[in-house]
């Protein structure tokens, strides 16, 4: 594990646009809500993680937990005696193209070792994305997959659900999270009337500002969680005019502020 975490932190520091992202706290986290609209590799380095309101899933120091794509998830972050530090490697729907099983039922989460193998295969992967060009990495994510798939873990091919109407807006409000998309903008884009939007939206559970509010949210999330970035310029990044705004919005969605959160990653 030692080895991974520090090419993880290699290639941090060579490059700013990467395939994966490193989480790391030094005092426990307790984070609720998060969003998971993409199916994520999460492989717990150090510390150990806990998912779920009563802890239903635990994966400590050296085992991973392969998350499918779902609204949302409570989480605690837990430091070992130094450090908690995890590799996070999103991955898109069609990275699953080449499983063509379904007789297996859908799985909301895949759980286990990292063994050599794995460890070694995510070494590479992280070494090998410093360099190579954006255009190759979805190769590499189906290799992981298919490393996983082959190693026992089958259900890592149902790990995975078609993006839904919320999921495909999710996607489109994030890649421009700092623009207040109309519904006008979001319902041409996906070749529909803003009423057969808002009425899709609608049988799904949701509307459109709560899709906006997330994807603004998830955005600052991250950027905290990987950042020094100052509270107010990330609050700018995520469309929020106000930082008070968004620090009430956040602590409503998560359950802390982004400020007490930031504080997790550093030293007293």
């Amino acid at each position: 594990m030692k080895n991974l975490m520090r090419s993880c932190q290699t290639a941090l520091s060579e490059c700013d646009q990467l395939p994966f992202s490193v989480y790391t706290s030094l005092k426990e986290q307790r984070i609720v809500n998060v969003p998971i609209l993409q199916p994520v590799l999460i492989c717990v380095l150090d510390g150990c993680k806990h998912l779920g309101n009563d802890a239903d899933l635990r994966c400590p120091a050296g085992s991973f937990v392969f998350l499918s794509n779902s609204p949302q998830v409570d989480m605690r972050n837990i430091p070992d005696i130094a450090t908690y530090f995890a590799l996070l490697i999103p991955f898109e729907f069609a990275d699953f193209s080449g499983f063509t099983d379904t007789t297996l039922p859908p799985e909301t989460y895949v759980h286990g070792p990292i063994d050599d193998v794995l460890a070694t295969t995510l070494e590479q992967f992280v070494t090998w994305t410093t360099s190579a060009p954006a255009t190759l990495w979805p190769s590499r994510r189906q290799e992981i997959l298919h490393l996983l798939y082959h190693s026992g873990y089958p259900q890592i091919s149902t790990a995975v659900e078609p993006p839904s109407l919320s999921q495909q807006l999710h996607q489109m409000i994030s890649a421009n999270v700092a623009e207040d998309l109309s519904a006008r903008e979001l319902s041409s884009a996906l070749a529909m009337s803003e009423s057969t939007l808002r009425r899709k939206l609608q049988a799904e559970g949701t509307h459109l500002q709560a899709l906006k509010d997330r994807a603004r949210l998830g955005h600052g999330l991250h950027l905290i969680q990987t950042t020094q970035d100052p509270i107010g310029r990330i609050a700018e990044q995520c469309g929020y005019l106000s930082q008070s705004r968004f620090t009430d919005k956040f602590k409503q969605r998560f359950g802390i502020t982004p400020t007490a959160l930031r504080s997790t990653r550093m030293r007293d």
